[in-house]
């Protein structure tokens, strides 16, 4: 049978996408087969979430610490140029973080203070139902929404279709721009990624695995205790669902029906 060039690919999985009401990119993320499978992560039928408390992360300290851990735990470039930039966890204005809750009266100090963000890991991800290769999808065991850089042909429909701009595309190869200790090695062993895939935040799946917080959580807290909460928001036994029931919070673009599980306390 004679091969298909990458161009005639695209263009048939976008027809089969638009066919099936799809629309949009990819990503990736360190995985074996069993993770793909979802038989990796906690309980089946569970449910990681974060908690993010807006008055602690006003402090820049507590932010840095989430984009530097991050950063090195996951070897993500540093590229100035906004068009380019990787971003799996940054800071937005309140203001276009939620944007429906915005209105006229509200002070424009409190409009562009910073927030937190990061993929939200939907209970109803619209970029799982876009892709055409199933290279993001997710688990069944803990509902991580996860990346296999393998599988994406740089599309992008994944990108288009998540409504929280979760989602970075490398236009040019990332690895000179990772950070290196003094003999160039790479500071973390998550792999690199290469040019045209899409990436985001997985949560740290990789340290779920070894029973450990995501590293932005793990940093935020060393600067601020309860800076941010990690854990299982279906077990009603779990922290996050304890502050969950018991404090007033609030997630992004709910109205959109994707159920995100990144909360932020108010």
């Amino acid at each position: 049978m004679e091969k298909k060039s990458r161009r005639e690919f695209l263009r048939e999985s976008a027809a089969a996408a638009l066919g099936l009401g799809a629309a949009l990119p990819m990503v990736t993320s360190a995985c074996s087969g069993a993770e793909a499978q979802g038989q990796v992560g906690a309980a089946t039928g569970s449910q990681w979430g974060m908690i993010i408390d807006m008055e602690k992360a006003k402090d820049p300290a507590v932010r840095e610490a989430c984009t530097e851990a991050c950063r090195r735990e996951h070897n993500i470039p540093r590229i100035d140029d906004p068009k380019e930039r990787i971003r799996w966890i940054w800071e937005e204005e309140y203001q276009h973080v939620f944007p429906d809750q915005v209105h006229d009266h509200m002070p424009e100090a409190v409009k562009t203070e910073p927030v937190i963000v990061l993929c939200n890991h939907c209970t109803n991800p619209p970029c799982v139902r876009v892709c055409p290769t199933q290279a993001t999808w997710k688990r069944e065991s803990d509902g991580i929404v996860m990346m296999d850089m393998h599988r994406c042909i740089g599309c992008r429909y994944c990108m288009a279709a998540c409504p929280y701009g979760s989602r970075s595309f490398n236009w040019r190869d990332p690895r000179p721009f990772v950070d290196t200790d003094y003999e160039g090695n790479f500071l973390s062993e998550y792999p690199t990624r290469t040019r045209g895939v899409v990436e985001k935040c997985n949560f740290c799946a990789e340290r779920i695995r070894e029973g450990l917080d995501p590293a932005c959580v793990e940093a935020a807290n060393q600067v601020a205790e309860g800076a941010m909460i990690f854990g299982d928001v279906t077990d009603p036994n779990s922290e996050i669902s304890r502050v969950l029931q018991s404090q007033a919070t609030m997630s992004r673009r709910v109205s959109l029906g994707t159920g995100p599980n990144v909360f932020y306390l108010v």
